[in-house]
């Protein structure tokens, strides 16, 4: 089955991701590429909405941001362009104040976790802002930098304001940040559909291996459970986690109950929720530096030791 790629575009607020979606969709159009968008907006009016192409499938997720307040439309608008339209590919375009990696979790529904590929976070530093960032809050600091550090493609835009020296220097300190990254200097969000490609497609293995290019900081694993778990023995592989490992997230069954669970894993901590409706059983782990044959090899010794239990 081919899935669809799915590519977030990130930043803060003026930073210009509605100019570099329009850029990229008239890339893929010319392409004759199926692309659907989602924009997020914390007002309960669409502003940039227009910006989209007649004809291009669109969600708007109105006020509230997808990282935090409306993730689980963000989930339920995917799957169902992923019912409705044949697609190649979905742009995520997220608000000023989106955290990457909460963004990347309401992507990675278990319920179609199989069906989509992610190719990767792009965000965008407006050049300006980021040289004054100092005068912003210091939460808001922080939020830079991670929409930085989490970034597959990072665009310094707006550099035609900036001095030879300025850009030199801004492009060390952006890559000291992130030195994963491919680090672009642009104005008004000019790259090539290829360089966006080129950096987030790399070598692909199929998705029990991985969804992201393996050099990538920020990756996800999506296994797909084929015997119940032992609750402890699970509990107990749980307690290992290192702290890369930022969410976890699936529909699981175990040896205890014919049930099928919801289970939610972040900061140590798991959650369990009886399901009623039939949902493939699909684990999804999000984090940095993800050892994915070990995982999957961990994950099948426990199905073993599991039905050895019961």
């Amino acid at each position: 089955m081919k899935k669809v790629e799915i590519y977030i575009l990130s930043g803060f607020l003026g930073s210009g991701k509605t100019t570099l979606l329009q850029q990229l969709l008239t890339q893929e159009k010319e392409q004759n590429r199926r692309i659907a968008v989602v924009m997020n907006e914390l007002g309960q009016v669409s502003i940039d909405s227009h910006a989209v192409p007649g004809g291009t499938p669109l969600k708007e997720l109105l006020n509230g941001c997808v990282c935090c307040t409306i993730q689980g439309q963000l989930e339920t608008q995917i799957h169902s362009m992923l019912q409705e339209y044949e697609l190649d590919a979905i742009y995520i375009e997220t608000t000023g104040v989106a955290h990457p990696v909460e963004v990347l979790d309401a992507c990675m529904s278990p319920a179609f976790a199989d069906q989509i590929d992610m190719k990767g976070i792009l965000t965008l530093v407006d050049a300006n802002r980021w040289k004054d960032r100092k005068n912003l809050n210091i939460q808001l600091q922080k939020l830079l930098v991670e929409q930085v550090r989490h970034a597959d493609i990072v665009l310094i835009n707006k550099v035609d304001t900036l001095s030879p020296s300025e850009q030199a220097s801004l492009s060390y300190e952006i890559q000291s940040i992130n030195p994963h990254a491919a680090c672009v200097l642009t104005t008004y969000a000019r790259i090539s559909l290829e360089t966006v490609k080129k950096r987030s497609m790399g070598k692909k293995t199929d998705h029990e291996q991985a969804h992201v290019d393996h050099h990538l900081h920020l990756k996800t694993f999506v296994y797909e459970q084929q015997q119940p778990f032992d609750l402890e023995l699970f509990e107990n592989w749980l307690r290992h986690m290192p702290d890369t490992i930022y969410r976890m997230k699936g529909y699981l069954t175990f040896t205890h109950s014919n049930d099928l669970y919801m289970f939610q894993y972040s900061y140590g901590m798991p959650i369990y929720m009886k399901e009623m409706m039939k949902l493939p059983k699909n684990l999804v782990l999000i984090g940095e530096n993800l050892n994915h044959l070990e995982i999957k090899e961990q994950l099948r010794q426990l199905e073993e030791q599991s039905a050895a239990r019961s």
